[in-house]
């Protein structure tokens, strides 16, 4: 049940159960099961049942499924659903660096940098990676080049966040539209407060999500391997374990 205290020791409840579609989605869904039932009826079977497959395709894609988030305040959970395709030492984005209205920015110095690509097959409800107040919300328009690419965190269209924990720990992330991604949706704006794993958008239609370690923390994930959005835990804050990992 949402809201339910779950433990490593079998305290709570669980069990499978459709997940629910996003009402953001909800809105595509309908259109193109009218359309494929009105040209049913029309017997325009040829149009009808490519029209049924693409509603069932819609609807998945628009799937918001419950999470369980770990709820320990070292941990920074997967923002996203996805692949991490790069791991890289970076300056956060300018909109995150330097002071502004609502305070501090991230700074100049070069910080880890997590991204995790997000296919048409993944959930796109993205999340919050810690509990604190949201400092920034700076949407950017751009290009939709292939969000894969390095050069997509600076030419693509894109979102960036910046959360401030309780005790002043600043986390960063942003996220990209790719090449068939085309809208960006926020759920949150500046001045409110989240939770980890608290939904805060979605980009429809396959992108990406980098994220902004803070300082003196290092990836608890390796290149590869695939993240669960609010469930998967991406770093510990102040931690930098040293990790290798082998492809089979």
């Amino acid at each position: 049940m949402p809201g339910e205290l779950v433990d490593n020791q079998g305290k709570g409840l669980a069990g499978w159960s459709w997940p629910p579609i996003h009402p953001e989605g909800r809105k595509f869904g309908l259109l193109t099961g009218f359309a494929s039932l009105a040209t049913a009826y029309l017997a325009w079977e040829t149009i009808a049942w490519p029209l049924a497959f693409l509603t069932l395709g819609v609807l998945a894609f628009f799937r918001d499924p419950q999470r369980s988030v770990p709820q320990d305040a070292r941990f920074i959970v997967a923002p996203a659903d996805g692949l991490v395709t790069l791991i890289q030492k970076v300056a956060p984005p300018p909109e995150l660096r330097g002071e502004d209205a609502n305070g501090a920015g991230m700074g100049e110095g070069l910080r880890t940098r997590v991204s995790i690509f997000m296919s048409v097959f993944d959930v796109h409800i993205n999340r919050a990676p810690v509990a604190g107040t949201i400092k920034r919300v700076v949407y950017i328009p751009g290009k939709f080049l292939n969000a894969d690419l390095d050069k997509a965190s600076e030419d693509n269209e894109r979102q960036h966040f910046m959360v401030e924990r309780g005790d002043g720990v600043l986390v960063g992330f942003t996220q990209i539209a790719g090449l068939v991604a085309r809208r960006i949706v926020p759920f949150v704006k500046a001045g409110d407060i989240v939770a980890a794993g608290q939904r805060v958008g979605l980009i429809r239609f396959g992108s990406r999500v980098d994220v902004y370690l803070p300082e003196g923390t290092e990836p608890r994930v390796l290149l590869g391997q695939k993240c669960v959005a609010g469930e998967t835990v991406l770093a510990e804050i102040g931690q930098a374990p040293a990790l290798e990992g082998v492809i089979q």
